[in-house]
């Protein structure tokens, strides 16, 4: 695994090892960011599920301004500390260790608006992408041309709309699809 491009290009990152992880692959994830582009930079960008970080990593290398990391299993959230440590990233991002929902009640909490929440659930737990997609489709965290992106297997359908939130973009890549939302009037 390494970073792709940005400040941090080509720099070597941990990879999963033992941990029943599944890394969005160095292919999807320059497809992700090359859609992605300029809007990246300075921006906030939540990374739920963030499994060995190389997302959050990702933005943070390519400028984003801050970078929120939520991951629950604690060897995974070690690895994504050791990831940001190895290339001495100490200020930018902020790693939270809890599932991803209290994440982003705690992140409403402080009336945060990101530009960017993607969310990679582990894809055993695939009706966690629906419980995610209803609270973020209901909350303020979404910046008005923001995007939620949710990486899933390309058989697992998600919904074309919620009450706020639209699909807008799917990108097939393997086994794994892209879905790109943003909320309705934004589009």
């Amino acid at each position: 695994m390494r970073v792709i491009a940005g400040k941090f290009r080509s720099r070597k990152l941990k990879g999963p090892g033992l941990l029943p992880l599944r890394p969005t692959s160095d292919r999807l994830r320059e497809t992700l960011f090359n859609i992605l582009a300029p809007a990246v930079e300075d921006s906030l960008f939540v990374d739920l599920y963030a499994g060995t970080g190389a997302i959050g990593i990702e933005a943070l290398s390519r400028g984003a301004r801050q970078v929120i990391l939520v991951e629950s299993n604690a060897k995974a959230a070690r690895l994504v500390r050791e990831n940001l440590a190895a290339l001495d990233i100490r200020a930018g991002a902020e790693l939270m260790e809890t599932d991803a929902l209290t994440g982003l009640e705690r992140l409403a909490a402080r009336h945060l608006v990101a530009e960017f929440i993607f969310l990679d659930p582990p894809y055993v737990k695939t009706p966690e992408h629906a419980s995610v997609l209803e609270f973020l489709d209901a909350s303020h965290l979404i910046a008005p041309r923001g995007l939620v992106i949710v990486e899933h297997h390309w058989r697992v359908e998600l919904p074309e709309r919620l009450d706020r939130l639209e699909c807008t973009r799917e990108i097939e890549q393997g086994e794994s699809m892209l879905s790109f939302y943003q909320l309705a009037a934004a589009a």
